[in-house]
């Protein structure tokens, strides 16, 4: 998934945007920029209040790249304006006058990030690119000026070490932590000569992460793989028309687009017949930014990683890992990879299974063949197919895209009183036509709680991968604020007319997103700040909701064959139940081993890295099974060298799972089930209204009444299981 890239621009600074930080410019050279830059009136629209029904909406259809560069300029400047405000204020230091204040700073070019998130992820384009790349370092720059701002840290410092700290309440205590906290770990206490290198390494960073990105957007963009008809063999039909759709969107009418992304190469490979084609197709995709070409990232690798280690050196860390784990819930990387270690042993002895079962199907049928990568997905649909009985295609004909959203919205309704009507096409701008929009209000009530947008469909210039993200988060500090929520996919359209079918995994993918933006839409916070996210937790609610597909209700009401509109057949649903841990082996292993090696790049000195052998070489010691590979390769590891946000946290699925498993069992084990209601209520009131307002630990501990435990993960996977008392 992926984050808002900013929120409010307070609660970026507590998050710290990648850890920037600058030498302060002196307070006449601030000031001199605020005073010009408050005499400006707002008249860029991507820097305006959102105008129109719902308490506003963004301006999507007025969006216009010329106007991004400015808008990023003077919201800079404002921002910067309100900071030194906040800072020079000659009153001393509250919690209102201090904390409240930075809540509210920088709304404009808050509003600035709204418009920059859909033309980095959902309409990218070379002209955007170059702006990306140009102010990346500006606005690196930009948010050192805030975290390195002398008077403004002392300022938060006195709140956080004052008598007034206890008389506020949990979530105002919170958040005052959270901003002296960061302001800390971004080099506050750093002398000058260093609060200078640190500002500068963030600089490049910024420059490389971006750089990194596009790269792999240009491997994805570059390499369109068009068939004939004879190529098809194996093929399904609904993947097929919407191959010849995707050609010929790209002026290749007549011909079958393969394009270089998952949503595309999952499916061919696993049931394309043509062996040298499904090899061709794996080796594209996975060689993504490993082309040895001006798109190649591995020196980018290397520069990253080394600045990084830098970095965080100043700060007094030994390694990368040890600062960005210490404020998440593992506190440390040791315990991140004892995770990784007490479940990967499990897990490749369960791929060694698997293969074994694909290679005696393929002896069987005399293919002269060892399983290799790009035949995994291929033979393991056949064993899919051989033990259970269960055909993936045949389950795809009742996976209806538009119905399963139907049947979110029912989940949603049982388990948060929510209820979604479709807002009529114009009286929302979206950015794009396949882009739907639904009004959610509380169905006892009435009560409006916000929008949800959904932008389902892949195309050229849209990232690949799924994510959710906020427009505008709740809030009531400075009166009720409704809640803009997106989903954003990457699903292969159907063909004209048809519906757009898709595999369960997409299905589960599909619920997942969806379990982000219930906990945008639940939130009951009163600041900004507290919808900042601790990575290792963050992905635990969405993973949560991925279980309801399975739920009787949803299956028995929404999984409808699209021709005939029959439920599926009971004897499908017991299959895909019998089958639910079936390849869990491939598809824990090519996570764990992404996730392994981003602690390993980040505990390592970097020094002794050279990023092509280091990934091999490591993934060797491991004893990584030869016919997988790591579900992210380092060139392509957009988590981690994109940006910093999952940097040395991948691993937090992982612990995020052990979070989901173990609160499943609270449902099963509950009278009724995923639907019961008073599991439900606590699943709503601590582990999606509070946000990041409580301690992620002690909310989990308050649904559950105590802490998670890995042995739920284990028995979800179908992995053997220890028994103990030990809580993670």
């Amino acid at each position: 998934m992926k984050k808002p890239i900013y929120g409010a621009i307070a609660a970026s600074v507590i998050l710290a945007l990648g850890a920037c930080s600058d030498a302060v410019q002196n307070s006449a050279n601030n000031n001199s920029v605020a005073d010009s830059a408050q005499t400006q009136s707002i008249d860029n629209v991507l820097m305006a209040e959102f105008k129109g029904p719902y308490g506003g909406v963004p301006a999507f259809d007025k969006m216009d790249l010329a106007l991004l560069k400015p808008a990023l300029e003077k919201g800079m400047a404002l921002s910067l304006a309100d900071y030194e405000s906040i800072a020079n204020n000659p009153e001393p230091p509250t919690f209102a006058n201090t904390i409240v204040e930075m809540e509210r700073a920088g709304k404009e070019l808050s509003t600035v990030f709204t418009y920059w998130g859909i033309w980095s992820s959902n309409k990218s384009s070379p002209e955007f690119r170059e702006i990306q790349r140009e102010m990346a370092p500006q606005l690196s720059a930009y948010r050192s000026k805030i975290t390195q701002n002398k008077a403004l840290f002392e300022r938060v410092k006195a709140v956080y070490e004052s008598e007034e700290l206890s008389t506020l309440t949990d979530e105002e205590q919170r958040i005052t932590w959270m901003a002296y906290n960061s302001f800390v770990r971004n080099g506050a206490l750093l002398n000058d000569a260093d609060k200078k290198r640190y500002a500068d390494i963030n600089q490049e960073l910024a420059a490389l992460h971006t750089q990194f990105q596009n790269n792999v957007l240009a491997d994805e963009e570059n390499y369109v793989l068009y068939l004939d008809e004879s190529q098809l063999g194996g093929l399904p039909e609904s993947f097929v028309k919407a191959s010849a759709g995707a050609a010929k969107e790209r002026g290749q009418e007549g011909k079958y687009a393969i394009t270089n992304t998952r949503s595309s190469m999952d499916p061919f490979l696993t049931y394309s017949t043509d062996r040298a084609l499904r090899e061709k197709v794996w080796t594209t995709y996975y060689n993504r930014g490993d082309n040895g070409d001006e798109y190649d990232n591995n020196e980018l690798i290397k520069q990253i990683l080394t600045l990084r280690h830098e970095r965080v050196k100043l700060l007094g860390y030994d390694n990368y890992a040890q600062w960005r784990l210490e404020d998440r819930m593992a506190k440390n990387p040791e315990n991140a990879m004892d995770l990784m270690e007490r479940v990967w042993p499990a897990a490749i002895a369960r791929v060694e299974e698997e293969v074994a079962d694909m290679q005696a199907i393929a002896d069987a049928q005399g293919a002269d063949i060892t399983i290799m990568p790009w035949d995994y997905r291929f033979y393991a649909e056949q064993v899919r197919q051989d033990k259970y009985a269960l055909d993936s295609d045949e389950v795809k004909q009742y996976l209806q895209l538009d119905k399963l959203r139907e049947a979110m919205f029912y989940v949603a309704g049982r388990l948060f009183n929510f209820e979604f009507t479709p807002v009529p096409d114009g009286k929302v701008p979206v950015f794009h036509e396949d882009v739907k929009v639904w009004e959610v209000a509380d169905k006892t009530s009435g009560k409006f709680i916000g929008l949800w947008y959904l932008d389902p469909f892949a195309r050229q210039g849209k990232r690949s991968g799924a994510w959710a993200t906020t427009y505008r988060g709740y809030t009531t500090f400075d009166g009720e604020k409704s809640v803009l929520s997106s989903n954003n996919s990457n699903f292969v359209k159907g063909a004209p007319g048809e519906p757009s079918l898709i595999s369960w995994d997409d299905a589960e993918t599909y619920f997942h997103e969806f379990g982000h933006a219930l906990h945008f839409l639940a939130a009951d916070v009163e600041y900004p700040s507290s919808h900042s996210g601790v990575r290792d937790y963050t992905e635990f609610q969405s993973q949560l909701l991925e279980r309801w597909l399975l739920t009787d209700e949803v299956i028995n009401q929404y999984l409808v064959h699209y021709q005939t509109g029959e439920p599926i057949p009971a004897d499908l649903v017991a299959k895909i139940k019998q089958a639910s841990t079936f390849n869990e082996g491939f598809k824990t292993t090519e996570y764990m081993a992404s996730a392994i090696m981003d602690l390993l790049y980040h505990t390592t000195d970097p020094a002794l890295i050279e990023p092509d052998s280091f990934e091999r070489d490591k993934l060797r010691e491991l004893g990584m099974p030869e016919e997988v590979v790591m579900r992210h390769r380092s060139t392509q590891f957009g988590h981690v060298f994109s940006g910093e946000g999952y940097a040395a946290a991948y691993y937090g699925y992982m612990w995020a799972e052990v979070l989901t498993s173990d609160a499943a069992e609270a449902f099963a084990e509950a009278p009724g089930g995923f639907y019961d209601k008073e599991v439900g209520e606590r699943l709503v009131k601590y582990l999606f209204a509070v946000r990041n307002a409580m301690d992620p630990a002690d909310a989990y501990r308050a649904f559950r009444g105590r802490d998670a435990k890995v042995e739920a993960l284990m028995r979800d996977r179908g992995f053997p299981v220890v028994e103990d008392d030990k809580g993670d």
